[in-house]
């Protein structure tokens, strides 16, 4: 599906690159066709994004957000699951990522744009009742897009994902600390900083040491599918870029973005799951700030999904496609409740 792919007479077209097509050729495990939509944010003109859809086109509609360094491609072990149980699947790939187009200057990318695109995504497909699932920065964005647009939205199943706030209320609580203190002082955790240092100061990023990092040995095929959008170092400036977003003060914008979902999921009571890995200390403590904040996570039997790593839907994405299906199923009588 291509829609609006005409730039707007009053914006400047960025500078971005289009991934070659033959580079997603024959990727083990991942057979969808693609397809596009025109999406908005402020500032810049249009852009491209890339997303999967796959299951009856009538089906309840889930909607299937990735993070950093992922695409798409993450996701391939649950789609197979949710549209056996009869489900639509939607998995786009954000901007910077996949078989989305990718501007090439890094400040083109912001945590507004990424929930902006988002929301553009989601209005241009006229969506609603969606199952909302998201993991790594696919949280932060698709829980601010959610804050955006509630009444499109039915349940929400959280994974290994965070929403930083750099709120002193979060003291003690993660396992990577990230948080302000009362005296104007952070706190943050070696490792989270090692993190974003590296992403900012490495001479080239490739996404799949990633995934090598947390998830083990993977097979050369599938190492290459997770580094098959980024040919060369101009493609990957949205990769680099989106490490940056992450809020480490309470004076980032990210975190006045952070805070004020946070607030609109203080009122969300639809059913909100969270379903965390045993084996990620980076978002560690998260599975319970959203178990006691939000109101739609009251009374849900939260999920442990065991022998996983961060990248919870490359270890065990078929549990984890189960855990939503059946989570949509037994929620379903009551999603309509107010949000």
């Amino acid at each position: 599906m291509n829609r609006g792919d005409r730039p707007r007479p009053d914006r400047p077209a960025p500078h971005f690159v289009r991934t070659p097509d033959e580079r997603f050729a024959g990727l083990v495990d991942y057979p969808f066709e693609p397809n596009y939509v025109s999406v908005q944010a402020q500032g810049i003109d249009d852009l491209r994004m890339h997303y999967v859809d796959a299951g009856p086109p009538d089906g309840p509609v889930v909607l299937l957000l990735h993070g950093q360094p992922t695409w798409s491609y993450l996701y391939r072990k649950v789609i197979p699951v949710l549209t056996r149980r009869g489900l639509r699947v939607l998995a786009p790939d954000n901007v910077g990522f996949g078989r989305s187009d990718k501007p090439t200057e890094r400040p083109a990318y912001t945590y507004r744009r990424h929930v902006e695109w988002t929301t553009s995504f989601v209005e241009q497909l006229d969506l609603h009742e969606v199952t909302l699932v998201v993991q790594d920065w696919g949280g932060p964005i698709g829980l601010s897009t959610l804050a955006a647009s509630p009444e499109r939205f039915a349940r929400v199943v959280a994974s290994n994902t965070v929403l930083h706030t750099s709120d002193p209320t979060l003291e003690g609580k993660l396992t990577w600390a990230n948080h302000g203190t009362e005296q104007g002082r952070v706190v943050l955790e070696e490792s989270l900083v090692d993190y974003v240092l590296y992403c900012l100061r490495a001479p080239e990023l490739v996404a799949s040491t990633f995934l090598y990092g947390a998830s083990g040995p993977l097979p050369p095929e599938v190492l290459a599918a997770y580094d098959a959008p980024f040919p060369d170092p101009t493609f990957t400036a949205g990769l680099r870029q989106m490490t940056a977003l992450i809020p480490l003060t309470r004076n980032d914008p990210g975190a006045a973005i952070g805070r004020a979902t946070m607030e609109a999921l203080g009122h969300w009571r639809r059913p909100f799951l969270t379903a965390y890995s045993d084996g990620d200390p980076a978002t560690r403590g998260w599975e319970t700030v959203f178990q006691e904040r939000v109101p739609g996570a009251a009374g849900l039997d939260h999920r442990t999904i065991v022998g996983a790593g961060h990248f919870v839907l490359e270890d065990r994405g078929e549990d984890l496609g189960e855990v939503v299906a059946d989570f949509i199923e037994s929620s379903s009588s009551g999603s309509s409740a107010g949000s």
